[in-house]
Parts: structure tokens; sequence; C-alpha cells
């Protein structure tokens, strides 16, 4: 990491690349980069190695190629723009900075082993032109690795420790948008299609934007929702989470500003912000131990069965359990479901059906638009009781829990459409109807309560 104001007065052009922090508000990158230097080539790089990955991640492509677009129209508000280039990362970023004769190149500091031997290679090239490279801490409130315990260590494994420890810890200064920008005469390149860039259909009804869009959803969620947040955030048909979650996986707000604009001392504000270090908290451990993206962090309670039957109808929402499918479906329908579904899907594909945590993992980064690695891989071993949960053994039963959080029926009839003539909280248990709903499964296993 570096001082950034160590850096005004170099006089030459910088390079800002930007990678999960699409945002000109609070972007440490920008900001240092513009501090150094007159002129700032704002670059983004379409990454070959992971557009040529299968399966093509649709949802996510649409989401990011809106973001950029957005970004862009911020930046052309301050003089910018945004200059796209496509290919593998380390040759594009060292081609433009060669090309403008760079003085550095600025780049956010991220927890995964590809990023990190990203970086790796980036600094070794750039080394190569005589250009240095700096890394900031960008995509999290606190950076991964700031924390750790008392005892040694080198990061935390409970969440409770970790976030006492958070809530201690000062949250870097929000940085201000620039208010004017100057960039060389470089061919800007183009943004493509989502069509260009994926043939496979995504979610119907995804919604997609970037720093604008975000911020604005942020002021009206900072307006009153957030004040409710503590008791309705799992209300699965109250729709009452903020929504933020694609923004910060994509960078469109930063983690610290949220944290500085959410009032911790209000029980909506500290659940929210408890969200935010949970997050924190998870990029923090995937920081330390990258293979835990695939890797278990404690042997499971119980080995996994090979059921492909079992995964499938999980995937399409036919388990004959109706708040899993209707979680499900909304996944497919939407990108994205809140996070009280996705507890309870996870929990009922790995503890009750006892299909590996992965195959779950794989259809959730299919899909979601917001699945950034740290968080989904190890929220999936957390539910499977393979992470840092510290009762491995909890499951949580979909009767139970749709009784409990949706007990008027209302978020399962707004998926199910099959099952709209079972009344109120009867629809959880349409195997007591008099009839099945037509075309509706029975349940692919036995469950307490039933």
């Amino acid at each position: 990491m570096i001082h950034t104001a160590a850096l005004v007065g170099s006089g030459r052009v910088t390079v800002a690349v930007f990678t999960r922090d699409l945002r000109v508000h609070d972007n440490p990158v920008l900001c240092a980069a513009a501090r150094a230097s007159a002129q700032v080539v704002p670059l983004f790089v379409l990454d070959d190695a992971i557009l040529g990955r299968e399966p093509v991640l649709p949802n996510r492509i649409g989401f990011l190629l809106a973001a950029l677009s957005e970004l862009d129209a911020e930046l052309r508000a301050r003089g910018a723009r945004l200059i796209m280039r496509r290919g593998e990362v380390v040759t594009e970023v060292e081609r433009v900075a060669t090309e403008v004769g760079a003085g550095g190149v600025h780049i956010a500091a991220d927890v995964s082993r590809y990023s990190a031997q990203r970086a790796r290679c980036l600094r070794e090239r750039l080394a190569a032109q005589g250009i240095p490279l700096y890394e900031h801490a960008s995509v999290t409130a606190v950076p991964p690795g700031e924390l750790r315990p008392s005892s040694g260590g080198a990061h935390f494994a409970v969440f409770t420790p970790y976030f006492r420890r958070w809530l201690e810890t000062p949250i870097r200064t929000v940085h201000p948008a620039p208010d004017s920008l100057s960039v060389p005469d470089l061919d800007p390149g183009r943004l493509p299609t989502v069509a260009e860039l994926s043939v496979a259909p995504g979610s119907p009804q995804l919604s997609v934007g970037g720093e604008t869009s975000a911020r604005e959803l942020l002021r009206a969620w900072l307006s009153g929702p957030v004040e409710q947040y503590a008791e309705r955030a799992d209300d699965l048909a109250a729709d009452a989470t903020s929504g933020l979650s694609p923004y910060l996986h994509f960078g469109c707000l930063s983690a610290a500003e949220l944290v500085h604009r959410t009032d911790l001392s209000e029980p909506g504000g500290y659940a929210f912000a408890r969200q935010l270090a949970w997050r924190d908290f998870q990029h923090q451990m995937l920081a330390a131990r990258t293979e835990l993206a695939w890797t278990d962090y404690r042997p499971p309670p119980a080995p996994p069965r090979d059921d492909p039957h079992a995964a499938d109808a999980w995937r399409a929402g036919r388990t004959g359990f109706p708040v899993i499918d209707a979680a499900m479906r909304q996944l497919l329908a939407q990108g994205w479901m809140p996070g009280r579904a996705r507890l309870i899907a996870a929990s009922f594909l790995t503890k009750t059906l006892r299909v590996d945590w992965r195959i779950g993992a794989a259809h959730f980064l299919r899909w979601l638009v917001d699945a950034d690695l740290a968080n989904n891989q190890l929220n999936w071993q957390w539910a499977a009781g393979t992470g840092t949960d510290t009762r491995p053994n909890r499951t949580l039963n979909p009767i139970l829990q749709a009784e409990r959080h949706d007990p008027d029926g209302s978020y399962v009839h707004r998926w199910l459409p099959e099952l709209a003539d079972l009344p109120g909280g009867a629809v959880h248990r349409p195997w007591r109807a008099p009839t099945l709903a037509r075309d509706y499964p029975p349940p692919i296993v036995e469950v307490n309560g039933m």
C-alpha cells in the first residue's frame, strides 16, 4: 500500500486500472493516480482469461457492461473518458502504460489467487519497463490482513471476535470524487454489447446499473428503509434488504463509504454494518488462504453424496419444498435472492440432501449477479459445516424456516404460481392438500415437521 500524498507532483502520466472498483467516488486508485500527475488514463481491460471460462456468466456480464457505461458517463462529466481494452490484462496494461510513458500504474488489491497472481505478474512486467505498480485498499471497508487475533495467526477464524475488533477499527478516510480529470490522447476503445460477450441466456428480470444507479439506491436506502433492517431483513416477502450487494461486488459503491454513512447507533444501521463486516471477514479469510475457494476449511460433518438427480431438482426449483423452489426460481429469474433464502437453499442442498457444497456454489456463481468469490464460496462452506460456523452440524429445516420467514406464504405464492390455490401458510405443505397441485412435484426427501 502507499500514501497518496507521496505521489503529488510527479508530473507524468499515470494509469488507473479499474477492476472491482467501478466508481469515481471514494476510489483510492483513481485518487492516487490523479494526485500523482496532471494526466490520468482510466483503464479497464476486459479479461479474456475470465471471459473465456465456462460456463459463461451472462448476468454478471450484463451488470458489468452497465456499470462500465455509467463509469464512463461519470468520467466524461469530469472531462475524461474510460479507456477500454480487451485481452490478457497484464499485456494490455503494460502496452497502455508504455504507450503513454506512464510514471506509475495504480490498481486495487484483491484477495483471490487469480488477482494475486495477476498483480505479481503485472509488477514484474512493469518493473522491466521501469514503471512502478501501486496497490491500494479499495474493495473492503477494512483491508484484509489488517486485523489479526491477539493470540496470533494470519486471520480471524470466528466472526464474533473479528466483528468486535472491526467495530473498534477506524475506517479509512473517504476520498471525494475528482472535480476534473485530464486524459492523454489515446484510442478509447469500445464498450461491447452483452451479445458480443455471451450467447448464453441471462435472467429475464435482471436489474443492472452502475455508480450513478447505486448512489440513487443508497440515498433511498439511507432515507428510511435501513431503520427497519434489523427486524425485517429476514422477511422473505418484504424485499427489505438494501439491494446494494451487486454494486458492492462490482465496486460501484465503496464499502468504506457505506460504513461512514450508516448510523451504527441505531439497530437497523448496526445490523447493516454487521453484514458489511461479515463481507470483510470472508475476504480476510480468502486473502489468507486462497485455496478455500474450492477446498474445505474443515472436514464435512458427513460425507457428501453423489446424487445428480437431487442436484438437478434443486437447481431447477423442483424439490417439492415450496420455499426452496421459490428461492431457486427467483435466482433464475432475477439473478438474485434475499440472504435468508440463500441460507435456507444452501442448508437444504448440503445438509438435507447431502450434496457437495461446491455444486451449489458453482450454480450460485453462474446466476448470482453479486457472487464474488470470497462471500459466495465461504458462505457456502459456512452453510455446509466445512467453514467457520462454530456449530457445523447446524441444519435449517425448510418447513420451519418457511413458517418463520414467510408465514402467510406471500414469497412462495410470488414465485410458484402453480400453488396459487393453496391459501396462506398452507402453501408450505402442499402434500397435505386434498390433491397435489398440478405440475408440482412431491417432496424429494422427508424432513421433520412434514
